[in-house]
């Protein structure tokens, strides 16, 4: 896989999952734009980047993409900066859990407006930037595998995590004649800043260990190399897709 030349966009890349892509994607050959909220964590992750593959370029964007006009901005001084955009990486989102019956419209809202509404706002913004420049494009969502199995004590997260698999399909067809592509990654159990509280639990570590067949959570590192071949050109016939990456826990 090579994306030398090629400018990637991804969002919440300041940690965790996103930061593990990041890396994937610049080792790969791509310039590298983190979109996030947090100034002091993307400059982290700027250094660290920047560490590890010196011979890439890399931008820090500060960027909600719970706020459209932030979105339409953030693409806008991307492709100032860098050039282009060739890649995008929607990876941005927020936890939340509780109760089914006790849920107020608020937090369901909160969610579903950074998860769902983020990604398509990402989306439609890098898209048409994609198709000004005329060359196609690669967009990829970062899912969950709880749009697949039951998820009692966070059924907004998994409501959010499930419409971006609708929303990658639509899409996949929408942009399909501009040669953009639209697929979508679903993530397991894996060892984040996010997730640490889950992690650091023994009984509930040692339960979804015992379910993954391979025996661990992931780390973000994971995720890098199945996102850079996604991501690659070459893949040039795979669109609409949903790839499921978790340690065979979905399948257990």
């Amino acid at each position: 896989m090579n994306l030398t030349g090629q400018v990637a966009v991804v969002t919440g890349g300041n940690g965790g999952i996103g930061l593990g892509i990041a890396k994937g994607l610049a080792r790969a050959g791509a310039d590298i734009a983190i979109w996030a909220r947090n100034p002091e964590k993307s400059q982290r992750a700027m250094d660290e980047l920047r560490d590890e593959v010196p011979s890439r370029r890399f931008h820090a964007i500060n960027c909600d993409v719970s706020d459209f006009e932030q979105v339409v901005d953030a693409t806008a001084k991307t492709a100032d900066l860098l050039g282009r955009i060739d890649v995008c990486v929607a990876n941005a989102g927020v936890p939340g859990s509780g109760p089914f019956l006790e849920l107020t419209p608020g937090e369901w809202q909160r969610i579903i407006h950074v998860n769902l509404d983020g990604t398509f706002f990402t989306f439609q913004s890098i898209a048409r930037q994609m198709v000004k420049q005329g060359d196609g494009g690669a967009l990829l969502a970062i899912s969950s595998t709880s749009a697949i199995h039951g998820a009692p004590l966070n059924a907004h997260y998994a409501a959010s995590k499930s419409g971006i698999l609708g929303l990658v399909r639509s899409a996949a067809v929408a942009l399909a004649r501009h040669d953009i592509r639209v697929n979508a990654l679903l993530p397991g159990w894996t060892v984040t800043d996010l997730a640490n509280e889950g992690y650091e639990n023994d009984r509930f570590r040692e339960v979804t260990i015992a379910r993954t067949p391979v025996r661990r959570w992931a780390t973000p590192e994971d995720y890098a190399q199945i996102a850079v071949t996604l991501c690659d050109k070459s893949q040039s016939f795979h669109t609409g897709d949903c790839v499921v990456v978790d340690g065979g826990y979905t399948v257990f």
